[in-house]
């Protein structure tokens, strides 16, 4: 096995010098000192990082799962950051994601096993990991206080691709057919995000109450024919977002506009109680009260309600216990559902309170409000 060392100005496919992006190189350097902090704590070595939501992290973007899953790891030392990874991949690595970023390469025959170049790494140091690779100290807990808050940098990333996610979903809303599938509905959503560079990491199409009888339905044969919920999750340089839409050919159903309006309601709850210095039990305390309220105190064990997302498509989930301490430069996707309707919307934390990063393009809205605030929700559009 040999290794290469890649300077910090690459050639592109094309020939084209690749000029590094100096602020993301800055962003790596931060990083690498926080990894040192880490490996002088606990007396490491080397920190060995395989879980793509940290390869994403480290290294300020590269999607890794848009390679191949598993397919890339990181060695990190107090002088060094090194890619381990096969033949097949580090071509595709180096040249458009990581070029010019201060990174070498430790590559493997794709025929190979993958550990036993991870191993070679390993031996004879003392190690930490983040997902306790044999032999490897476990510290996954550690790394993701690292990964959050997010930087500016970071959160100006995520709200272009709240736009992208969003934009997405109500498209697809807008033009698709009466009577069309709910799986030519998810192709739409999928062509639309990859058109933007996003990765369609779920899409669920939920026809004519779909969601009622099975809360994790992504796509079926199930023709529309009276209203339809598209939500969708889109993963661009490594980061989440999410959110929901319901559209209704003729008029709205009762039982789905009573549904949809408690839904919103108890979103935007979450959306008011996602404080800056609370416990994520501080904010479901508030969540759990509006279910009881309006007559539907089990509805939410039926379902997760939200979660913290980042690099990783779920930070820490929204529970009863978590003790999960939320600060400004944390995005929650929050998607309550109750009984056919369901409400995904991601914000970002805030000192001055929630900021929605999956906005309204051409879309009615409702007004919901909480402590006296007013919060404009989606409503249900009519086709």
């Amino acid at each position: 096995m040999s290794s290469v060392s890649f300077g910090r100005v690459g050639l592109m496919s094309s020939g084209e010098i690749q000029v590094p992006d100096t602020q993301r190189a800055a962003d790596i350097e931060a990083r690498q000192q926080a990894v040192v902090r880490l490996l002088e704590d606990g007396g490491f070595d080397g920190l060995l990082l395989q879980q793509p939501e940290n390869v994403a992290w480290f290294t300020a973007g590269a999607d890794s799962l848009g390679i191949r899953e598993g397919g890339v790891a990181l060695f990190v030392t107090r002088d060094a950051r090194v890619v381990l990874c096969s033949n097949v991949d580090s071509g595709e690595l180096f040249d458009q994601q990581i070029s010019g970023l201060g990174f070498q390469l430790k590559e493997r025959p794709w025929h190979e096993p993958r550990h036993v170049l991870i191993e070679d790494m390993c031996r004879g140091r003392k190690v930490a990991s983040d997902n306790g690779f044999p032999e490897t100290a476990c510290v996954a807990d550690k790394l993701r206080d690292l990964r959050l808050p997010l930087s500016e940098r970071e959160c100006e990333r995520l709200r272009a691709l709240g736009r992208a996610v969003a934009h997405a979903v109500e498209a697809t809303c807008r033009n698709m057919e009466h009577g069309e599938t709910e799986q030519a509905i998810a192709g739409q959503v999928a062509h639309r995000l990859w058109k933007r560079g996003v990765h369609p990491v779920r899409i669920q199409v939920w026809a004519d109450g779909q969601g009622h009888r099975y809360r994790h339905w992504l796509a079926g044969e199930d023709a529309v024919e009276r209203y339809c919920t598209v939500a969708a999750i889109g993963r661009r340089d490594g980061l989440h977002v999410g959110c929901s839409r319901t559209v209704c050919f003729g008029d709205v159903p009762a039982e789905l506009k009573s549904a949809h309006n408690k839904a919103m309601l108890i979103q935007a709850t979450g959306f008011y109680f996602s404080k800056a210095g609370w416990e994520l039990f501080e904010t479901w305390c508030r969540i759990a009260r509006i279910f009881e309220k309006f007559g539907y105190p089990e509805e939410w064990q039926l379902a997760e309600q939200g979660e913290v997302v980042g690099y990783s498509r779920c930070e820490e989930p929204v529970t009863m216990k978590s003790q999960f301490v939320l600060a400004a430069g944390m995005p929650v996707h929050w998607h309550p559902s109750v009984g056919p309707a369901l409400a995904a919307d991601t914000i970002l934390v805030t000192e001055s309170g929630p900021e929605l990063l999956t906005p309204m393009e051409v879309w009615p809205r409702l007004t919901v409000d909480v402590k006296n605030s007013s919060i404009h929700r989606p409503d249900i559009l009519r086709r």
